[in-house]
């Protein structure tokens, strides 16, 4: 049997994922901010459970191991989902869409936010995925990089394209082939997460940026730019403004990247590498500029009219928080049911005016006007087609390539 040789982290890993926890996406709330994927590495808490060598995996079929259905005869489904993920009513008690979900489908939903961040989650789940039992879940919710490697791993069940009629078809284009799971045979996105650049009108007195060559390049800027401390977003966009796809670039493309962040550390145009503190910075004036998280941008706009963001014409980079159904899980069909739900207008543009994050749901905006007709008009929460075609996704790393890149961004950012 194959064994599984759980990835080795290095020092510039390690710190990554630190940085990510306490100043990063993973250290926000769900309702206003964005949390992080942690750098495609493990948690610190779940380290000492993946120490060791030659862990067998669940399975390497298609599909992963599955067990006997019960949904028939147990009409519940068990979802894992990040706090503050979901809609509430106003007495912070009911979530209304799978209140009425249940009352169509007579499926009882257990809904429970026990997930903090990536990292840790998985490492609360690994030892029973990795001896191929359940995790008491049907699904959960994980972002691009950990879904990549559960379904890499052989640990989560493949779809079945039966039981997911609206999803099929109202899946958004910008996030219907990742590499991680090409034509989505074992996942459906939750909610998308977008990195844009925001900026403060008062502070740039005039000066115009349109790209991130502006942010490193436009001397009036100089010491007023921030950049992020999540390696994907900041070079990411960095790549793309060099013309680079960041789905398919190389070695020599990741190196000119840094190099040129590198310059703009060294001149003093970038002021610092932040995470989720670039809030206060660009709402004070302090950043002129930056590279921002969408989901930040929509409540900073709210609440301070000088904050606006750009789509530089180059693209921007946007990353996904996926359902999956574990290997083992009891009510495979229900929970094919309940993400098909997610995927219907309705419910999807309910879900979409609490959360404002991108709605991977194609077709909502009409619904969602109903609701609130500044979210529905709002290209952060429903991108439009020129939108949607400057989406670009950073591409899956090797073991190898993660501790590279992961060592040279620290060393740029100072970690």
């Amino acid at each position: 049997m194959e064994q599984y040789e759980p990835d080795r982290l290095s020092p510039a890993q390690v710190a990554a994922m630190r940085r990510s926890f306490t100043h990063g996406r993973a250290a926000l709330t769900r309702r206003s901010l964005l949390r992080a994927s942690a750098g495609g590495a493990l948690a610190v808490g779940g380290l000492g459970t993946l120490s060791a060598c030659g862990i067998p995996p669940a399975g390497k079929t298609e599909g992963g191991v599955s067990s006997e259905d019960r949904s028939k005869e147990e009409k519940e489904v068990s979802f894992s989902n990040w706090t503050e993920y979901m809609d509430i009513d106003e007495s912070g008690r009911r979530h209304p869409t799978l209140e009425a979900f249940t009352r169509r489908s007579g499926i009882k939903v257990k809904y429970t936010e026990d997930i903090n961040d990536n990292s840790e989650f998985f490492g609360k789940i690994q030892p029973q995925l990795s001896a191929g039992q359940e995790t008491g879940r049907d699904i959960i919710v994980l972002t691009d990089w950990l879904a990549a490697r559960l379904i890499r791993l052989g640990w989560v069940q493949k779809l079945d394209p039966a039981h997911l009629p609206h999803a099929f078809a109202n899946l958004s284009p910008q996030f219907r082939d990742p590499d991680w799971d090409p034509g989505r045979a074992y996942s459906y996105p939750w909610q998308g997460i977008s990195t844009v650049i925001a900026y403060n009108k008062k502070a740039l007195d005039g000066v115009e940026v349109k790209t991130v060559s502006d942010l490193l390049d436009n001397p009036k800027l100089k010491g007023r730019v921030g950049f992020l401390t999540e390696m994907r977003d900041t070079v990411g966009m960095v790549l793309l403004d060099m013309g680079k796809d960041p789905a398919r670039f190389t070695d020599d493309d990741y190196d000119a990247a840094i190099a040129r962040l590198q310059k703009g550390v060294d001149r003093g145009q970038i002021r610092r590498f932040t995470g989720n503190d670039y809030t206060a910075d660009i709402s004070k004036g302090d950043f002129a500029a930056c590279l921002a998280w969408a989901g930040d941008v929509v409540q900073l706009k709210a609440d301070n009219p000088d904050v606006d963001f750009v789509i530089p014409d180059s693209g921007y980079i946007t990353s996904s928080d996926n359902m999956l159904v574990p290997i083992k899980a009891r009510h495979k069909t229900n929970a094919e049911r309940l993400m098909d739900y997610y995927y219907e207008p309705g419910p999807a543009a309910q879900l979409a005016a609490y959360i404002n994050f991108v709605c991977p749901v194609d077709g909502v905006k009409d619904e969602l006007a109903r609701i609130d007709e500044d979210a529905a008009n709002n290209p952060l929460i429903i991108p439009d087609k020129a939108m949607q075609a400057l989406s670009r996704a950073f591409r899956s790393l090797s073991a190898k390539e993660e501790t590279a890149y992961e060592e040279k961004f620290a060393k740029l950012t100072g970690a």
